[in-house]
């Protein structure tokens, strides 16, 4: 049967016209919900903005990933194996989240950005953990370092403000959320013995100068936490239990942000 002629979406991509230079994302309301659009050459991806992008609810779960913890949770987790099937749709679920995670950090949504960073992450570690073979786990694997940048860049962007709102900024912690993403890709290359390759890496390189542009732009030195780290380093115990203290002091008054800490 031969589709209707108002059935097309001419229209829609005439009025939003792609642009092969710039991520091209949208917010939209539709039948009183919103949806999350992207614009590709050749149409429209449409997302969901919860649950998993689209919409669907595999076995009644919210994504294949919980799906798949509940299968393997019934038949004894380490006896657990992933057979066709389960690849197939996983594979459809990493790229339906990376989707969606791209369009979350173009419109600056970045604690949704890093919730579905972390997604994909745990489904990297279920399909690990849960693999048929070593060359699928591979195809995944290769993926890791660039979603823990994407998720580091993500958790510390929420922390920097907009130019009309600067004094909102608190770049200490976009610092130490970046510095958690450098550790994280360090173990990362120790764990397959390519620790030499570490500082030269591009994501680690990017990574760096946007921690540096940080320092800069808002004149912040060591932090709290870096200078803890210093202390051990250098095996300054007393300065290191001093500043314990303060780290135990600050993270007391960020989890309890109405109380008055002394």
């Amino acid at each position: 049967m031969s589709p209707k002629k108002d059935q097309a979406i001419d229209d829609i991509l005439n009025q939003w016209p792609f642009d092969p230079m710039n991520v091209n994302v949208r917010m939209f309301e539709s039948r009183q919900r919103t949806v999350l659009q992207m614009r590709i050459d050749m149409g429209i991806l449409q997302m969901e903005i919860e649950g998993r992008p689209d919409g669907y609810n595999p076995y009644g779960a919210s994504s294949y990933y919980d799906f798949l913890k509940t299968q393997s949770e019934k038949s004894g987790d380490e006896a657990f194996e992933l057979d066709e099937e389960h690849c197939l749709e996983i594979d459809r679920e990493f790229v339906q989240f990376y989707h969606r995670r791209v369009c979350w950090l173009q419109l600056k949504e970045f604690q949704r950005a890093v919730r579905d960073a972390d997604h994909t992450l745990g489904l990297m570690d279920f399909c690990k953990a849960h693999s048929p073979d070593e060359e699928w786990t591979f195809s995944h694997e290769r993926y890791r370092p660039f979603v823990i940048y994407h998720r580091t860049q993500a958790a510390a962007l929420g922390f920097m403000a907009d130019e009309d709102n600067i004094e909102d900024a608190e770049p200490e912690k976009a610092i130490e959320e970046i510095n958690r993403g450098l550790e994280t890709l360090k173990a990362l290359f120790v764990e397959h013995e390519a620790e030499d390759q570490f500082e030269e890496d591009e994501l680690v390189v990017r990574l760096t100068e946007f921690q540096n542009s940080i320092r800069e732009n808002y004149d912040v030195g060591l932090t709290l936490m870096e200078r803890l780290n210093k202390a051990i380093a250098e095996e300054d115990y007393e300065k290191a239990a001093r500043l314990r203290d303060e780290v135990d002091l600050k993270e007391l008054g960020d989890s309890n942000p109405s109380d008055d800490v002394i």
